[in-house]
Parts: structure tokens; C-alpha cells; sequence
């Protein structure tokens, strides 16, 4: 009981807290800190102010600092057990003297430190089991130790890798890896970390780094990035937040200007790539599988509605497969969102590299490639299946397929995605699902052999009628000729994955999303016109299109019917497939040449039909097809994809008159294109005349 003639001790007063607040603003608690500040010493005081002094040095959160600092004050006043080990902020290049001079080994970095070692670089210490979420584009280099990257290890020796956490999708992390350590003490193990740091880094910087190293701990060099692709997209307005978007309550510490010299920002781990456990079972029994290599290469087919994680799980997967063998197959059958290629493909490529970006971060040469022309299949099934079996005929069963599908479950569709499991015949079927996502019945061996297709029918019709999958069974060559005839159904094994994201997209902005990401598709497809960095930019109507005669290539426009008076209305300043036919074309004297219907046929690529001369009878196509291969392109066809706005709108050098973009548009004409903005109806592709000079010419 206190002395009757004693004062009570008080709190600080506002005119106190007022001038704390005018001297640090960014270290003065809020209301609810302040309150719980009164049942605190004044020796507490001085100890909680010395850590918020080092936790901001370090970049860290002060508010979960001081609530740390004030419980555990708290605790130790009134006898009772503090509720969790004191902070004990992270050392920086400069440590203040009331800092702690030495730390437990085996305690963890409450954060990862970041060190600036150079214009553009930084340095990582990332302890066990920590990681590090982040939005931007960086080059991440494991300079000791093993990091992990959206499934994909990173090694010490190994090459650096370009890694992309764009807006669009979820954030990627660098999280350390325990890593096998031999029979070392701690001293050889940090003269082996110095040896290697050696080439790399100054005296001082790996000073540092040995002082805040620890058993298990990975050392990571992240460098700014700065390629082609990068600089043509983020030229345009209101894409470069794509890449890094700028928050109005950041924090301004040491941490965040470092970052920011790279072209990164922290992120919270919420944000980052969260995989259910269902999902990394799947993973792990597939990958163990494709590694055994006892039945052979695994085909595995990833089916499910819209927005349920399916192309991030195909890049996680190829990501650790490409960890334990050297290539992935990868079968891409969505038309809508294609993983390598602009949209509206089928298309077969071998994958070395990882993926860690999104898909127009990465748009790489196919295979094998046939231009369907739309973004969807409706209306048109049979021509989506004949293209499915031709470009899965190159298929070598070398290595592990990955069969990407459409979102498209319901209907015909789900009827669509039973013909492909019967032509492919899967070792596999991954079916995902989500609280959101529209009902789809499991498919399960037993459900596909009872259930007909679009094109095929079940297998009690089969039995009763005498007849098998013949029309399936043409144009496949298989490499493995021990299998049973190819156009049976043998049953797969079905994996169900329930992922969930906190971000979703909602119906009603969906198709704005996905139109987006087609637009960054085609610009990442043509940024490889770009030359490479350090080299300025050239913009799109600076480049030298290349002379076609009308003679030498046949046209077709695949989405619709077009009079053959307006087939050069609909060629001119379109998206166009450059392909290849067996057809000779050479023969006409005259031309245009057109074709009486779509050929399923091999794309070299794509171009832009960028102007018709009319005097010389040319297209002028412009195009990152190198020119051995335009050789032998003998076809272009005309689909439903059109060419992004920014690409018409937004070039820069342009002045005056913008051509191909009228607000007077005729909506009658034959083999008109869709407009170009949700929100700009009034502004559409003119389809004039084709004209008799090289427009974009300076």
C-alpha cells in the first residue's frame, strides 16, 4: 500500500507527447500505445525508445515493436511471464551504440536485412524457413546457400534468374531453403561463405555480411533489371504499375529507398502465392512420378471453371519438375489465356527454362503452333478438335506433358473436355475447385467412359455398335508403339485441388481482366522487335516493315465471312498469322490470293499488316519472325484478335492525325473489327481504303 504523503507517479503529458511528435514523427505511438506507455516505467521508456531506434534503422514495423516492448515491460513489473522473447532488431550498416553487440545463433532474424551494395544492388540475408515478398522486377542471384522461387531452387553457382511479381497476379517470394550443411563448424562455414562472397562484394559489405550470418542462412544478391520487353511495355501509359504500384502509406525508412533503387517493394506475405494442401500433395506425388519414369512420360491434363489457379499450378509445377529433370512438354489448349504465345493458339513447346513471371514476361517459340484465329471455341468445335490432334501428333513422349485447357466447363463445354481426355488419354486429370468457381461433376474414369462427348461416344455405345475412336485415331503418330492402339480410352487417375485466393476476380470485371492480358500478351510478343538494352527504344512506326508481294501469300480471314472486295479492308493494320501451307502459291500472277477456307496449318509467328501498297501490290508486314523462317511463309491469316489501342494511340514521335483511329466509323461495314475500348465506343480501327502509301513513315 503507498504512503499516505506520497505522490502518485504520472504518465507523460500532451505537451510532452507534442514534442516527441514534432521530434520523431515516425516513432510516436498511437492512442492505444500511449495508453498502455502509462503502466511503464521511465527506464522501460528509454528501452522501448532504443528499439524503436533500431527497428526503424532496420525497416521494420515500429507499432509491433512497441506493442512487444510495452507487454513485456508490463510483465516484468508486475512478475508475470512475458508472452514472447524480446525483439532484438536487425543490425544495420551503421549500428547506433546502444545497440546489442552480439546475437543468439539460434534465435531468427525478426526480419530479413537489406544492404545496398552499389547502384542498382542490394544484399539479402534470409534466415531458415524466412522469406521475402515482394512487387517489381528484379535479378536474383544465391550467392551461399538455397532460395527458393515460386517453386524453382535456386543454388549458389548457378545462373542468375529474372523474376517478375507483377499487379496482375499474385506476388512471388524469395524464401530460403534448408540446405544440406556438411560436418563444418561455424568458422569454416563462414570462411566458406566469405570465399564466395569475395567476388561479388567489398571489404565492408562482407564485414557486414558475416555479422548478421548464421547456421542455415542464405545470401542472396538482388540486382535492377532492365531488358527490351520491360521497357516497351512500361513506354506506355498506365502500364508501368503493372510491374510496381506505389502505396499512399508506405513507409519512408532505409529499407524502402533500397528497394526502390532496384524497381521492387516489400509486400506483405498475404499477397504472395498461397498453395492449399491438397494442391502440394498433387505436386509432390506428380513430380515423384514424372521422375521415376517407370509406365513412361505422364500425360497430365489441368481442368476446372475460371479463376480457380490452374495456370498458377502449371507454373509451379514446371518450376520443380525443371528442378529434378531438364525439360517439360506443355501442351497449351486455352485459346482465351495462353501461357507462351499471344491469344488465340494451340500450340506444343519443350520448356528448359523456369517460369517466374507471368505469361507476357515469357513469350518463347513454339514446337509446333496453329493460329485458331478467336479466343473461344463456340460455334466452331470440330475445327478446335482437328487442331488439338494435329498439334498433339508432334508430341515425342520424351518428357512429361502438362495439358492446359479452358475455363469452359459447363455445357458443351464440359462435353468439349471429354473428347480431349479420350483423344489424349491422360495418365493424370487435376481437377480444381473453389468456393466460387460453378459446380463441375468429378472425372473420374468411370464418369468419362459413361458420359458422351461433342464427337465421341461413351463406352457401352462403343461395345453395343462395334466400333472404336477411329475418327480419333488418324494423324497421331506415337513414338511408343509398345501401347495399345491410341484411339482406346485406358482410364486415368483423377486429383482434385482445392486452391483459394484472397483476390478475386468478380464476374462482372472478368472479361475487362482477361482482355488486359491478352493486350500485355501481344505487346510482350512484339516488345522482341525491340533492340537490346542499352539500346533506346525504337517506337513501332520507326521500324522497317518487311515487303511482301501480294503473289507470294494467300489470305484467309478465319472468324468471319468476308466479301472478297473488302478482304483488304479487314487485312489492312490487323493482327495477322504468319503460316505455312502445303499449297503452292507461287503460280498467280495477280493477286490477291484467297483461300476458299481456313487451312489447319503450321504459324511461324505473328505481324502486323501495317499498310498495303496498292501501286507495287506489297503488304508491308512488320514482324520478329527472323527471316530464315519467312521464307517460308506462303499464308496470312486474319482473326478475332485485334491489336491493343496503345499500339494505335499511344506511340510516341506521333503528331497531328492518328491513322487507323477515326471517331466516324461506318458500324455496317463487312469485316469491321471490334472496338478497342470498354469505355471508348466511339473511337474504332478505320477500315478506309487501303492506302497507296506506307503510313507511320517519318
Amino acid at each position: 500500500m503507498a504512503e499516505p504523503g506520497a505522490l502518485p507517479k504520472r504518465g507523460l503529458s500532451r505537451s510532452s507527447w507534442l514534442r516527441a511528435r514534432k521530434a520523431r514523427p515516425q516513432l510516436v505511438p498511437g492512442r492505444r500505445s500511449r495508453r498502455r506507455l502509462r503502466t511503464i516505467r521511465w527506464s522501460a521508456r528509454r528501452r522501448l525508445r532504443r528499439r524503436l531506434l533500431q527497428a526503424q534503422a532496420a525497416g521494420a514495423d515500429w507499432r509491433e515493436v512497441a506493442s512487444q516492448g510495452s507487454r513485456l515491460a508490463a510483465s516484468r513489473r508486475f512478475k508475470t511471464a512475458a508472452p514472447g522473447p524480446a525483439f532484438s532488431a536487425a543490425p544495420t550498416s551503421t549500428p547506433s551504440p546502444a545497440a546489442p553487440r552480439s546475437r543468439p545463433s539460434s534465435a531468427p532474424l525478426p526480419i530479413p536485412p537489406v544492404r545496398p551494395v552499389g547502384p542498382g544492388r542490394a544484399l539479402l540475408l534470409l534466415p531458415v524457413r524466412q522469406g521475402f515478398t515482394f512487387s517489381g522486377i528484379c535479378r536474383v542471384t544465391c550467392l551461399y546457400g538455397q532460395v527458393e522461387v515460386f517453386g524453382f531452387n535456386i543454388s549458389q553457382g548457378q545462373p542468375a534468374q529474372e523474376v517478375f511479381s507483377t499487379y496482375t497476379h499474385s506476388r512471388l517470394a524469395i524464401n530460403a531453403v534448408r540446405y544440406s550443411m556438411p560436418e563444418k563448424s561455424k568458422k569454416e562455414i563462414k570462411r566458406e561463405a566469405r570465399t564466395l562472397l569475395r567476388a561479388h562484394l567489398n571489404l565492408d559489405d562482407r564485414r557486414w555480411a558475416m555479422q548478421n550470418f548464421s547456421p542455415l542462412c542464405s545470401i542472396v544478391l538482388l540486382e535492377r533489371l532492365e531488358n527490351s520487353t520491360v521497357k516497351f511495355l512500361t513506354s506506355y501509359p498506365g502500364v508501368s504499375y503493372i510491374f510496381m504500384q506505389e502505396s499512399s502509406a508506405f513507409r519512408v525508412t532505409p529499407e524502402y529507398f533500397t528497394l526502390r533503387s532496384i524497381g521492387i517493394k516489400r509486400e506483405r506475405k498475404k499477397k504472395g502465392v498461397h498453395l492449399s494442401e491438397s494442391a502440394l500433395s498433387t505436386l509432390e506425388e506428380l513430380v515423384n512420378v514424372s521422375c521415376e519414369e517407370v509406365d513412361g512420360c505422364p500425360i497430365i491434363l489441368v481442368c476446372g471453371s475460371q479463376d480457380v489457379g490452374k495456370s498458377t499450378f502449371n507454373r509451379y509445377l514446371i518450376n520443380q519438375l525443371l528442378n529434378s529433370i531438364s525439360c517439360v512438354d506443355y501442351l497449351e489448349c486455352d485459346l482465351g489465356q495462353t501461357e507462351f504465345t499471344p491469344p488465340g493458339c494451340v500450340s506444343l513447346f519443350n520448356v528448359t527454362e523456369p517460369i517466374l513471371g507471368p505469361p507476357f514476361t515469357h513469350q518463347r517459340t513454339p514446337q509446333k503452333m496453329v493460329y485458331y484465329g478467336k479466343t473461344s471455341c463456340k460455334n466452331n468445335y470440330e475445327d478446335y478438335i482437328e487442331i488439338v490432334k494435329y498439334v498433339f501428333s508432334a508430341y515425342k513422349r520424351e518428357s512429361p506433358l502438362i495439358v492446359n485447357t479452358m475455363g469452359w466447363v459447363s455445357d458443351e463445354g464440359l462435353l468439349l473436355l471429354i473428347d480431349l481426355i479420350r483423344l489424349l488419354s491422360p495418365s493424370h486429370v487435376i481437377q480444381f475447385s473453389s468456393s466460387h468457381s460453378k459446380y463441375m461433376p468429378n472425372l473420374t474414369p468411370g464418369y468419362v467412359e459413361d458420359r458422351d462427348g461433342l464427337y465421341t461416344k461413351s463406352k457401352s455405345k462403343i461395345r453395343h455398335r462395334g466400333f472404336r475412336l477411329a475418327e480419333f485415331a488418324e494423324n497421331l503418330e506415337f513414338a511408343d508403339e509398345e501401347k495399345e492402339s491410341p484411339d482406346v480410352f485406358t482410364g486415368h487417375k483423377l486429383m482434385c485441388v482445392r486452391l483459394e485466393f484472397a483476390f478475386r476476380i468478380t464476374p462482372r470485371n472478368r472479361e475487362l481482366h482477361n482482355r488486359m492480358l491478352r493486350d500485355l500478351a501481344v505487346l510482350g510478343y512484339l516488345g522482341q522487335l525491340q533492340p537490346p538494352v542499352p539500346k533506346p527504344l525504337s517506337p513501332l512506326h520507326g521500324l522497317t516493315p518487311y515487303q511482301v508481294p501480294f503473289n507470294a501469300v494467300a489470305l484467309r480471314i478465319t472468324h468471319s465471312d468476308v466479301a472478297p472486295t473488302h478482304i483488304l479492308y479487314a487485312v489492312n493494320a490487323s493482327w495477322v498469322g504468319l503460316c505455312k501451307i502445303l499449297d503452292d502459291v507461287r503460280g498467280y500472277v495477280n493477286g490477291p490470293i484467297l483461300l476458299a477456307q481456313t487451312p489447319i496449318c503450321d504459324c511461324l509467328g505473328f505481324g502486323i499488316c501495317r499498310g498495303i501498297d496498292m501501286d507495287k501490290r506489297l503488304y508491308h508486314i512488320l514482324t520478329p519472325v527472323p527471316p530464315e523462317e519467312l521464307r517460308t511463309v506462303n499464308c496470312l491469316l486474319v482473326g478475332a484478335v485485334s491489336i491493343p489501342q496503345r499500339v494505335f494511340k499511344n506511340q510516341s514521335g506521333l503528331e497531328g492525325t492518328i491513322p487507323y483511329v477515326t471517331t466516324d466509323y461506318n458500324f455496317k461495314l463487312p469485316g469491321a473489327s471490334e472496338k478497342i475500348g470498354a469505355r471508348e465506343p466511339e473511337e474504332r480501327h478505320r477500315e478506309r481504303q487501303p492506302p497507296r502509301h506506307k503510313p507511320y513513315r517519318k
